[in-house]
């Protein structure tokens, strides 16, 4: 019989708040171990939480986007456990009412789309590190992470394959960044990825036992440890053995996931309404006043971007895919006054190369906006043609200056007097004669041989359109 996988994902984004979620202690990544850990994060006697209204309006941004019911009256809980780098002996979180609830959120894979809910999205504060490598026979901890605020983003199961996973998790990454909430480094760990996985018989309404996959920090991780973890699953039932429920890691080394722990039930954390925490309340004015601030959303962006400027669905998911993306192309379309489609072209494909090839962000580029632009202009008035153009574009991200500079100092204006063209025509077809003889005879695909002359002749900087229409003229005879 067939198996079905049942995936739901837990997500943890760091909130980008410049102090933590319940002290003054800054958040700031990188600096050295402990400096930044204050009385209140390393729960010494008589301290008292105080929360942070940004983490507030950063989580109702988020419901809002998503399209959830925001909880007027929401609740810190304490989570109850035992570990070195959570020195208070519990997590200040949110439990039996998040300040987000029921949402959803549209993922496009293979052409289809699938609506996944999101069951919640509640506050909770980041417990420490543990630093196993550096310490012989010891363990290091660090506590600068200890009360940074996270939104931890729960779907539904609704995800039924590795792929759908990643999909999800992308777009999730990729709206947070959006919203300017959370800035989406995983290699810092400011988004990752906790993956319960199970499977059941295709057409089995009821749940198999799940494993829990903690703490996968990359999209290509995220993808192997859930195949790896469906792939375990199915092997064990089909062996006559059961799945446990447990905790897993992700071994990347090993490509497997490895046992951890039993999976811990709610009832383990003894969670309670936090005593030192009054509810956290927002009201409809806070709401609204959230509301005023949202940007143009991805998905709203790209249906502009196709309708607006006649982009295709590629090219605008290519230009909406980060906030940055979507304002440079704007402002190169405004700044060339070109043909909207010919900006996306030389944006979406040849400056995405280059990022690509040298793996910059676009707010990286050593190419502006004005300077792509300024390189369309050069395109549309025949100063160069598409192919120079290339050329032009590589010397741009060189720091060679812009397109004019360029032009100008390499030689590369197009030719466009029809004398100088028809005298470069003239002197190819003199020294071609048995080609020209065998393109009159009929054999017409010398026609590109010839074009093909002229260009090298010229050095490429003849007028393809021109060449083309007065080689006929000559050949033809």
């Amino acid at each position: 019989m067939e198996w079905e996988s049942v995936i739901g994902l837990e997500i943890h984004a760091q909130l980008s708040t410049r102090s933590k979620a319940f002290s003054g202690a800054a958040t700031r990544y990188g600096a050295e171990p402990n400096t930044q850990a204050c009385a209140v994060d390393i729960a010494l006697p008589g301290v008292l939480p105080v929360f942070n209204e940004q983490a507030a309006r950063m989580a109702v941004k988020f419901g809002l986007a998503i399209g959830a019911q925001i909880n007027h009256r929401s609740v810190f809980a304490r989570k109850n456990y035992f570990y070195p780098d959570l020195p208070k002996g519990y997590q200040i979180s949110q439990y039996e009412i998040p300040v987000v609830a029921k949402g959803s959120l549209t993922i496009e894979l293979d052409g289809h789309e699938r609506l996944i809910g999101i069951t919640r999205a509640h506050l909770e504060e980041d417990a420490g590190k543990s630093l196993h490598e550096d310490f012989h026979g010891m363990t290091g901890i660090d506590l600068n992470r200890a009360g940074t605020p996270l939104l931890e983003i729960v779907s539904e199961p609704d995800l039924r394959s590795a792929k759908e996973a990643v999909a999800y998790m992308k777009k999730l990454h990729q709206l947070v960044v959006y919203l300017g909430i959370c800035d989406g480094n995983m290699q810092e760990g400011s988004f990752r990825c906790d993956a319960n996985v199970s499977v059941r018989r295709k057409g089995d309404p009821k749940f198999g036992t799940r494993a829990e996959i903690k703490n996968v920090n990359s999209f290509r991780f995220v993808e192997k440890a859930i195949e790896f973890e469906i792939e375990r699953q199915i092997d064990l039932i089909e062996s006559g053995k059961s799945v446990v429920q447990e905790t897993r890691l992700y071994d990347a080394d090993k490509d497997q996931t490895r046992s951890m722990r039993s999976k811990e039930e709610a009832m383990d954390y003894r969670y309670f309404p936090d005593p030192d925490l009054p509810p956290l309340v927002v009201d409809e004015a806070f709401v609204r006043e959230v509301q005023a601030t949202l940007p143009e959303l991805p998905d709203a962006r790209r249906a502009r971007f196709m309708s607006q400027y006649g982009l295709n669905r590629y090219d605008a998911g290519v230009l909406t895919s980060s906030r940055e993306m979507a304002e440079y192309y704007e402002t190169a379309v405004r700044e060339s006054k070109g043909d909207p489609k010919i900006v996306a072209n030389w944006i979406a494909v040849e400056l995405s190369g280059y990022l690509n090839l040298d793996n910059k962000d676009i707010a990286e580029s050593p190419v502006s906006a004005k300077m792509i632009a300024g390189l369309v202009q050069r395109i549309a008035d025949n100063t160069i043609s598409g192919k120079i153009a290339k050329e032009v574009l590589e010397a741009m991200w060189a720091g060679e200056g812009d397109a004019d500079a360029v032009i100008a100092k390499k030689g590369l204006k197009q030719i466009t007097d029809t004398g100088a063209i028809e005298k470069a025509i003239d002197e190819v077809i003199a020294k071609n004669t048995a080609q020209l003889e065998q393109y009159r005879a009929g054999k017409e695909a010398l026609f590109g041989f010839f074009v093909g002359q002229v260009m090298k002749a010229t050095r490429g900087k003849a007028n393809p359109q021109q060449v083309n229409e007065l080689l006929k003229k000559k050949l033809a005879g």
